[in-house]
């Protein structure tokens, strides 16, 4: 797939002409789908240093998942850890930290059972599963490079949950508990599938919008000068509070929308093709001096 303009596809503000940072997911984005960075990828992130552009990522993955691409990258940047309910700084250290509501993951935990989806219990720098010959478990262990703490029971372990996570090969099952799951959560949880078999049950204000809006203030400027990049519905918070909003070529049809524009597929150098196309010819040094005016669309962060 090619770069597309999404400007027709939704009531999107218009894109921001003035970008300061770039917030990126991972998984199905920045990776390849073997979880590889391609030589065109650190291209266009040694291209961002060079103009001066910051980039930080934020992932549903736990810490030490991110932080294993960091040599590789060559970032010092802070980031947003199990749909930025964590944020790190950039030697690592918590910068903040969310937690759910332990009535919350016993409900989850309770529909996640009546519907057959594996949970896991993300904690820390922990991974509980109850289940190790899930269908996901020897994937994710190869993708995070950790082991989980099996355990017989979740019981006890409700308390300083970062993130639950549901898995089935069903992908059906999984969006139809993105629903039922959201409803019974609403008010109590953020809900939103981070792939078609992983659904991702994190604190109310633990999303990836939360975490692009405490990354731009981190570096002192508003989200509105910020592109982002995603390709699944986990990523839609922070398509709504960016300044530029860039979907994957896999992405669906209700992602895409929800982007200002979409890439190729990461199996096509979607992400460097984003940088190259739509962040770099948008691009101002962060220590350059703010304009007097606004740029035009890059008023206000949110209206997506």
């Amino acid at each position: 797939m090619t770069v597309t303009d999404n400007a027709l596809h939704a009531a999107l503000a218009p894109p921001s002409s003035r970008i300061r940072l770039v917030v990126s997911d991972m998984d199905g984005t920045l990776l390849t789908p073997e979880k590889q960075v391609t030589h065109h990828t650190l291209a266009a992130v040694q291209a961002l240093k060079d103009a001066g552009i910051p980039l930080c990522l934020v992932s549903s993955r736990p810490p030490s998942g991110i932080e294993m691409y960091f040599d590789v990258l060559g970032l010092h940047t802070p980031y947003g850890a199990l749909n930025g309910g964590t944020i790190l700084n950039a030697d690592r250290t918590v910068r903040s930290q969310l937690a759910l509501d332990p009535g919350a993951v016993q409900d989850t935990l309770d529909m996640l059972k009546v519907h057959n989806l594996d949970a896991w219990l993300f904690r820390g720098h922990e991974w509980l599963v109850d289940n190790p010959t899930g269908a996901y478990v020897e994937m994710e262990r190869k993708t995070l490079r950790m082991d989980p703490h099996i355990v017989s029971s979740f019981a006890g372990s409700t308390s300083g949950i970062g993130k639950i996570t549901g898995s089935t090969a069903d992908y059906d099952a999984v969006a139809r508990q993105e629903a039922e799951i959201g409803m019974l959560l609403e008010g109590r949880a953020s809900v939103a599938r981070s792939s078609q078999w992983f659904l991702d049950i994190t604190p109310l204000d633990a999303n990836k919008g939360n975490a692009l809006r405490e990354l731009a203030a981190f570096y002192g400027i508003d989200p509105s000068e910020v592109a982002c990049i995603g390709d699944m519905d986990n990523d839609i918070p922070m398509f709504k509070v960016a300044g530029l909003s860039i979907a994957m070529g896999q992405a669906s049809d209700s992602v895409a929308a929800q982007a200002h524009f979409t890439t190729a597929a990461n199996t096509d150098e979607g992400w460097s093709k984003a940088i190259e196309t739509f962040v770099l010819p948008r691009a101002v040094a962060l220590n350059a001096q703010p304009a007097s005016t606004p740029a035009a669309g890059s008023g206000g962060s949110t209206g997506h």
